[in-house]
């Protein structure tokens, strides 16, 4: 191995440096120990931390339980503040499997409130109920009595979050969203309610008979929150219409009964 000896003779400044560079020495360090941990004199800038956005809703303190369903919508006044607690509410699991949450369309001011299941995969891409194959048959159906939802209908659903398959919400799911939607009742006020569906009927009219038992008949809806019982009537969900099309003169006989109850209140 070969090594590197110092000059012995008079020092050579310039062999002496190419030495010290042959050797690896690349710092010279001055006669004083210097405390490179010490703070300079000039203090550094100040690092700039954007602030976050307040949250919405309250911080609870540590080991508080979370709001009910039922707490979160008797809280709300609005349609807005509604939207906004459902939005916001993390107590169904539905949630962590949808993409979107799918809150109502149509008039907020309209007389009639449509109410049908669950969103599927349509409505759950774009955030909007009856929007799919289905949400156009049920379109069609409204407008063979003068409805639509741009100008004198209003939708929505029992759940707000598309079950993951496509499947039908759970006793338990449909419990923990009822609150919103009772509410969601009560805020619109409506002259009428259609439910479309067995899971809609079953739940808002407190009633465990198939949909064939029920459809086509009159009911009054009420709830402390509202002025007055609501006439309610529950027919066919489009979805099954489609798959079972001997049925849409049922449904049809349903919508005529509909319309002449409008007339009669004075619905335009």
């Amino acid at each position: 191995m070969d090594t590197i000896s110092p000059p012995t003779t008079q020092p050579d400044l310039a062999a002496l440096l190419r030495w010290h560079l042959e050797a690896g020495v690349d710092e010279t360090i001055g006669e004083e120990p210097i405390n490179r941990y010490a703070a300079t004199s000039s203090p550094a800038a100040p690092i700039v931390v954007a602030a976050r956005p307040a949250p919405a809703a309250p911080v609870l303190a540590p080991g508080a339980p979370k709001p009910t369903s039922a707490h979160l919508a008797q809280e709300c006044k609005t349609l807005a503040e509604l939207k906004l607690a459902v939005e916001s509410y993390d107590g169904c699991a539905l949630k962590s499997f949808a993409t979107r949450t799918v809150f109502a369309d149509g008039n907020p001011n309209a007389r009639v409130m449509v109410i049908g299941e669950a969103p599927g995969e349509d409505e759950d891409r774009q955030g909007l109920p009856f929007v799919g194959v289905s949400g156009k048959l049920l379109d069609r159906m409204l407008g063979s009595i003068g409805l639509d939802r741009a100008t004198n209908a209003y939708i929505t659903n029992v759940v707000f979050w598309r079950p993951p398959g496509n499947r039908k919400p759970t006793a338990e799911e449909i419990v923990l969203c009822l609150p919103f939607v009772q509410r969601h009742i009560e805020l619109l006020d409506p002259a009428l309610l259609l439910l479309v569906g067995g899971p809609a009927a079953s739940t808002i009219l407190a009633n465990p008979q198939g949909i064939t038992k029920i459809r086509g008949k009159w009911f009054d809806y009420e709830t402390p929150g509202l002025p007055r019982p609501v006439p309610t009537m529950a027919t066919f969900h489009p979805a099954y219409l489609l798959r079972s099309p001997q049925q849409k003169r049922f449904a049809w006989r349903d919508l005529l009964t509909v319309k002449q109850k409008l007339d009669s209140l004075g619905v335009a």
